[in-house]
């Protein structure tokens, strides 16, 4: 197998750089001046996503790298908001901010008080923290502000008591509300949850119990066009664990047995997604070998008045998958341009044809979460999703950056928890038995 850190030809790079940069300044542009938290999406009045805090955090080391924001600015950015969650109120009542340790999945752009009676998450507790430490990696002077923010990193992530988040169960609690305690589920079945149980195996303070093989257990292997893969329908689970971790060459008890490992799950999931557009099962308008990209996002809702003449059911805001669906017509082009690691000329050909067959796809520069063929506007333009996601930005920038230099893994490769996490769990192999990583 080819490196997947080679660079790119020449026209390819000028788009990649030209697509990462609009997706990394989406963080700056819509960022609470106030707590200095990044916001769910850039609609007026929206609050800010845990989640999305975790990829801006990740995402300024790649920033400072690519000359996009100086070094000292990108340090007072992280502090802003690591300082924010150092003081926050961690009481669990129905309007603090987080509970032992743990963050609400959403919060008031301002205050940074729980909103819209959201869960505490786990797996966005997982992504905030794995961007704290990918920052507190790259930012290593010891002097100004550097080491504050290493030490912040550091406190946060202690703090976290994922023994808790299991509650004696075999796998680890999804969510938990003041109103309920936890919720009715956990996490089980594939996902991109790797990263959440690397980082709760490898606390220093309050790790889980042996629950990873649980999870494992519960894992659904299929064949799928002729390809042997861990199912998982959406793009996104495929590539969100991979923004911090880098999963080549290494394997768990469970890749052993199947002779794979997860970054070959996620390009064997990538053609799967391919050979369903070409197929097109569902007659979706639009689709085929070279559009392509189901995966969570924005969407049209059955309650648009001005799509009701539509007779398909449309999702609005929904994790779509193949092959079993749901799929309603609607792709994400971010999901693309994230799938570019694993397969880059396949997933390069999807991004150009969606850009030259769907212009409308870009404002700002930046993709928008996703788009519709099948419903058109009077002016026969297909259906695009307003403003952008934060989500969508930030696997965007991550991705690329680990296609282009490979610097995200890098960050975590060295950070000795997520060794731990990763050994704990069970992986061998590669770099985690090579010793320090270059």
């Amino acid at each position: 197998m080819s490196p997947v850190t080679a660079e790119p030809d020449i026209a390819d790079a000028d788009l990649f750089d030209r697509l990462q940069r609009a997706a990394w300044d989406y963080f700056p542009g819509n960022t609470s001046a106030t707590t200095g938290l990044a916001y769910d999406n850039s609609r007026p009045g929206v609050p800010v996503s845990i989640a999305v805090v975790g990829f801006a955090l990740a995402s300024c080391p790649v920033a400072v790298r690519r000359g996009w924001i100086g070094r000292e600015a990108a340090v007072a950015y992280c502090l802003k908001a690591l300082r924010f969650f150092r003081d926050s109120d961690q009481s669990g009542s129905p309007d603090a901010t987080g509970y032992m340790g743990f963050y609400y999945h959403f919060l008031h752009r301002e205050t940074g008080r729980r909103e819209w009676r959201s869960e505490l998450s786990m797996v966005d507790t997982a992504l905030l923290i794995a961007g704290a430490l990918a920052a507190a990696q790259f930012f290593d002077a010891a002097t100004g502000d550097e080491p504050e923010l290493r030490a912040l990193a550091d406190s946060l992530y202690r703090r976290i008591d994922w023994d808790w988040a299991q509650d004696g169960r075999l796998t680890i609690w999804q969510g938990w509300k003041p109103e309920c305690g936890f919720l009715h589920y956990g996490w089980e079945g594939y996902s991109e949850a790797i990263l959440l149980y690397a980082l709760a195996l490898g606390s220093p303070t309050h790790p889980v119990g042996d629950c990873y093989g649980a999870w494992t257990s519960t894992y659904q292997w299929e064949n799928l066009y002729d390809q042997d893969l861990l199912y998982a329908g959406p793009l996104f689970v495929h590539q969100f664990s991979h923004a911090w971790l880098d999963l080549r060459g290494i394997r768990d008890e469970f890749m052993r047995g199947k002779r794979s490992d997860y970054f070959e799950n996620s390009r064997r999931a990538t053609l799967v997604q391919r050979e369903y557009a070409r197929r097109n099962p569902m007659g979706c308008s639009g689709y085929d070998e070279d559009c392509w990209g189901l995966s969570s996002g924005d969407g049209p809702s059955d309650e648009q008045p001005q799509l009701s003449n539509e007779s398909r059911r449309l999702f609005g805001y929904a994790a779509r998958g193949v092959p079993f669906g749901p799929d309603d017509g609607t792709l994400c082009p971010s999901a693309v341009l994230a799938s570019v690691p694993f397969a880059p000329e396949l997933a390069t050909q999807c991004l150009r044809t969606i850009l030259q067959r769907y212009p409308d796809v870009l404002s700002e520069g930046r993709l928008t979460s996703s788009f519709n063929p099948g419903l058109a506007d009077a002016s026969g333009r297909a259906w695009v999703s307003p403003g952008h996601y934060g989500l969508d930005q930030g696997i965007a920038v991550l991705m690329l950056e680990n296609q282009r230099s490979g610097l995200p893994w890098a960050l975590m490769r060295d950070c000795a928890y997520v060794r731990t996490g990763l050994q704990r769990a069970g992986f061998s192999g590669g770099w985690l038995d090579a010793g320090a990583p270059a």
